[in-house]
């Protein structure tokens, strides 16, 4: 159930009008509850059973932890969770590459071996819900929160249909409390969630969709036959349409959950105007880089241990948060590259005093992080190595001319980047307060417009559903 389908625009009108007229919390959530397994039922039903397990799961033995005051029986409590969950994970995301990469490493001794035919689907969603999940074994073991919630309230925080399946990974620390108690819903919040709904959709369908998608889509299927500019646009197009698509879904979570009342933390904040690589992951998928940063980052050692281990440490976290987006090489290649641009960027900031605060050099240090990450962006997106290597060549071709759907992409790419660079130490918020009620009218019915106008073709799910 995507939602930018019909379906879930009715499953969605019938839960918030069921909500509204249901006056009693306790009911509210069950019905929320409820709502939610249905809507993940949607994609595939016996995969239910998986989410419950691991929900009931974890909440039983983070209520052992919380009341053992023994600190070799909270461990082993701990290491129960961490393993049930990785161990979920594992074998649904990754079990066909370790079989493929068993296969490889024994031809290389010599050993014929023909793994079995993997042809388990992944649960979608289970990166997402089991990376909040474990937050919460792990916060109660740290005694940074406590574990006296109910069941039901647990699953719903696991379960709420917004963040379930792609984000952004909501901590426990951050929803539970909103879930104990009623929270309140004034029409003004109702009003800035469905335009954050709209603006995220209009983000997906027409930007992401419409305009970059077929550009990209065209570079990744032929890098041969495309001019140097051409390929240039489409590895840009990619850059942007996996903001637009992620951004967008990200915008829907939120605003969907303000509509009932929860506040979640933003996911995203004008990445592509970064000025650095580090705060690039600051401003991208903040949900994930903070949770890498608190669970795994930091609990390595962070960077109290001296350079060398601080850099150990980071090429760590961003090896496996590239692992986490998918059982490939070229997902591991990602985060080797950006391991290796946070590296170099820390040792040159050690090393050379500069100031960029000049605005020439925040241009240019914008300029040199935003080329970067789109040249990353060219393993993420392609199927193999071979294939982001001709990508990569395709940049070098001869430059006769663009099509007019590259020369669109280009356009939308450098208004998006001039956007988020006004917009930087901004917020939509802020932008929207500081407008009149009539252009913000005029702004949801042009995302309406944009929505109707990119309707009817390909029905695309969102990119990070595979994660």
């Amino acid at each position: 159930m995507l939602f930018n389908s019909l379906s879930f625009l009715v499953f969605f009108g019938l839960v918030f009008s069921l909500y509204l007229l249901i006056r009693p919390w306790p009911a509210r959530k069950a019905l929320l509850l409820v709502a939610s397994y249905v809507f993940y039922a949607a994609w595939n039903p016996p995969y239910v059973l998986i989410l419950a397990f691991s929900t009931a799961l974890d909440w039983w033995l983070a209520r052992r932890i919380w009341k053992e005051d023994r600190p070799a029986y909270r461990r082993a409590l701990l290491v129960v969770s961490l393993v049930a969950n990785l161990s979920l994970l594992g074998f649904f995301k990754y079990g066909a590459f370790a079989l493929t990469n068993a296969q490889w490493l024994l031809s290389l001794l010599g050993v014929q071996y023909m793994p079995p035919h993997w042809d388990i689907v992944l649960p979608v969603g289970i990166s997402f819900y089991t990376f909040a999940s474990l937050s919460y074994t792990i916060d109660v073991y740290r005694r940074e929160i406590d574990a006296d919630t109910t069941l039901p309230d647990y699953a719903l925080f696991v379960a709420f249909f917004p963040h379930l399946v792609a984000g952004p990974i909501v901590r426990a620390r951050a929803l539970l409390p909103q879930i104990a108690k009623p929270v309140p819903i004034t029409g003004e919040q109702v009003g800035w969630g469905l335009t954050l709904t709209m603006l995220g959709l209009a983000c997906k369908s027409a930007l992401a969709d419409g305009v970059l998608a077929p550009v990209a889509d065209e570079l990744f299927r032929s890098p041969a036959t495309q001019s140097g500019v051409d390929a240039i646009a489409g590895v840009f197009a990619f850059a942007g349409q996996i903001y637009f698509d992620f951004g967008g879904y990200s915008l829907c979570a939120v605003g969907l959950a303000l509509c009932f009342g929860f506040a979640f933390p933003d996911n995203f904040r004008f990445p592509y105007a970064a000025r650095g690589f580090s705060d690039f992951w600051r401003r991208w998928h903040m949900s994930l880089s903070t949770w890498l940063r608190d669970y795994l980052y930091i609990p390595l050692g962070g960077n109290r241990r001296g350079e060398w281990v601080s850099c150990r440490n980071l090429a760590l976290t961003m090896l496996l948060g590239g692992l986490w987006h998918g059982a490939s090489w070229t997902f591991v290649a990602w985060g080797a590259l950006h391991a290796c641009f946070l590296i170099i960027e820390r040792l040159a900031r050690k090393c050379w005093a500069v100031s960029l605060n000049s605005r020439v050099g925040e241009c240019v240090l914008t300029a040199v992080t935003f080329i970067c990450v789109c040249l990353a962006w060219i393993p993420f997106r392609a199927p193999d190595a071979g294939a982001a290597l001709s990508v990569l060549k395709a940049t070098s071709n001869p430059w006769h001319g663009a099509s007019p759907a590259a020369m669109m992409a280009l356009a939308v790419m450098g208004l998006s980047i001039a956007w988020q660079w006004r917009m930087r130490d901004s917020s939509l918020e802020a932008a929207a307060s500081r407008l009149p009620v009539p252009l913000r009218a005029l702004a949801a019915v042009v995302c309406m417009m944009a929505i109707f106008l990119a309707s009817g073709g390909d029905d695309r799910a969102f990119i990070y559903f595979q994660f």
